[in-house]
């Protein structure tokens, strides 16, 4: 397998730490709001790399934290006069339930900040203890960068004199410009918490340095976890300044492996809140069926920026629809896992480095074949069992066809007319078994009154959205 390392701008082959395991951390959510594009885009792509990992049959352990300290969390608490745990509490649930509409699986671990402070202690006075961290007299704890003589080779960023001398004027408590707090004094009597530097809040590229080593490092290992991750934005000063705390104040470099998703793009634009352009996920939801957006988003290389508009996730959702139709002219068989050539051409586009470019084109060539040989005259045995089989892994490793397919054709309709299309499909069924022809087909006339057509299978009665 083959996985382009963002820090070394080359594809590398990945070889893990330990044989047959992985270990991969990734920057989640600060949970102060409504997840947007870009972390679905994220998590949509983070979520594909462990398919593919298990797939090629590693053991992985996905670890993906969530900020539940920050000041814009407690900025909203005050504003809504709420607990920060409630606020926290909300946006986390609200997390979980959207990425499952996408089908993003739960991470294996997921820690969150305020159950690692002393996690975060251990650390910080560990880089105090070796002269990489210093306190200013207003009790803050700085990281000093000009300890760590690696500072800024993972995101290849040199400094500008000019600006340093600048920032310099600015923060006369810190020993240089680039320095940044490990450890923020707070005494304006918003929320602390109590540490040995005193009453304040951790610096946010702490915690996740501080998370990594309590849940995934091994003392002995060359390196904290195989493989870092997150969006291109996180590369400098996130990522940066993790890769520097865990450097100086551990005996590993932070990560073997670095991988971030490019940047999601609304009709041309950068997506930001300051641009009125944050197109919230929940919203997204709103107008189209979870899985299609899963597909959308994943339809170009992670790597790449992403440019989100409604005519290409029509197009999108079509090409999803293909997938869709195929299972439901075959529903209802059953399947194996046996190996088949199209799984192994399948698995090898996404293992080099995720090419779904590749696999897509794979995917649609498979359905359009299919549909071609079950046109002509033959029971087709064997084409039907391969096919299912194969749709199945398209399911399992990338996540498109999910759905009962008959249910996947039904997003749009809400769910007061399909508790009552049920009702009718019932009350006709009881009329076909007592052989009330006549009541049957004035229920069913009523049935497609909603816009739907109706398909008796041996499975049972199903129906979809015309």
């Amino acid at each position: 397998m083959y996985i382009y390392d963002s820090v070394q701008k080359i594809k590398r082959k990945f070889t893990p730490m330990q044989e047959g395991k992985i270990s991969l951390y990734v920057c989640g959510p600060t949970v102060y709001d409504d997840a947007h594009l870009g972390h679905a885009k994220s998590a949509l792509v983070f979520d594909l790399l462990t398919r593919i990992f298990k797939a090629n049959g590693f053991d992985v352990t996905y670890a993906r934290n969530i900020t539940d300290i920050d000041d814009k969390i407690i900025k909203k608490a005050i504003e809504q006069k709420k607990d920060i745990k409630e606020i926290t509490d909300f946006y986390t649930n609200a997390f979980h339930k959207e990425m499952q509409a996408i089908g993003v699986a739960r991470p294996d671990i997921e820690p969150k900040a305020t159950q690692s402070l002393d996690a975060m202690y251990k650390l910080i006075q560990k880089l105090i203890d070796t002269n990489h961290a210093y306190t200013t007299p207003e009790g803050d704890v700085y990281f000093d960068t000009s300890s760590d003589n690696q500072y800024l080779k993972l995101s290849a960023r040199v400094q500008d004199e000019e600006d340093k001398q600048q920032r310099i004027q600015s923060s006369t408590s810190k020993k240089n410009s680039a320095d940044f707090a490990l450890w923020k004094s707070v005494k304006d009597g918003s929320i602390t918490f109590n540490s040995p530097f005193g009453k304040g809040r951790p610096g946010w590229h702490l915690e996740c340095s501080a998370m990594i080593e309590k849940h995934l490092a091994s003392t002995d290992a060359p390196f904290a976890v195989d493989i870092h991750g997150g969006g291109a934005d996180l590369l400098f000063p996130h990522h940066e300044n993790e890769a520097a705390q865990t450097r100086c104040g551990t005996n590993h470099a932070l990560a073997n492996y670095w991988m971030h998703n490019g940047f999601v793009n609304i009709n041309g634009e950068k997506m930001s809140k300051s641009l009125g352009n944050s197109f919230f996920l929940k919203d997204a939801l709103k107008e189209y069926d979870g899985e299609v957006l899963r597909f959308y988003l994943l339809s170009t290389h992670y790597r790449s920026n992403f440019n989100f508009n409604t005519e290409d996730l029509a197009s999108a959702k079509k090409r999803l629809d293909k997938i869709y139709r195929l299972k439901k002219r075959l529903f209802g068989l059953s399947y194996n896992t046996d190996a088949t050539p199209f799984k192994e051409a399948l698995l090898k586009a996404l293992s080099d480095d995720m090419n779904v470019s590749s696999a897509l084109a794979l995917i649609e060539a498979f359905v359009s074949s299919t549909n071609e040989a079950l046109d002509t005259v033959g029971k087709h045995k064997l084409l039907k069992k391969e096919t299912i089989s194969n749709l199945f892994f398209i399911e399992e490793i990338l996540g498109f066809g999910v759905k009962n397919p008959f249910e996947y054709f039904q997003f749009g309709i809400d769910e007061k007319t399909k508790q009552k299309i049920d009702e009718l499909i019932t009350l006709r069924n009881e009329a076909k078994k007592e052989k009330n022809f006549e009541a049957s087909d004035k229920l069913r006339d009523e049935i497609l009154a909603f816009g739907i057509s109706i398909m008796d299978t041996a499975q049972g009665t199903f129906w979809e959205k015309l």
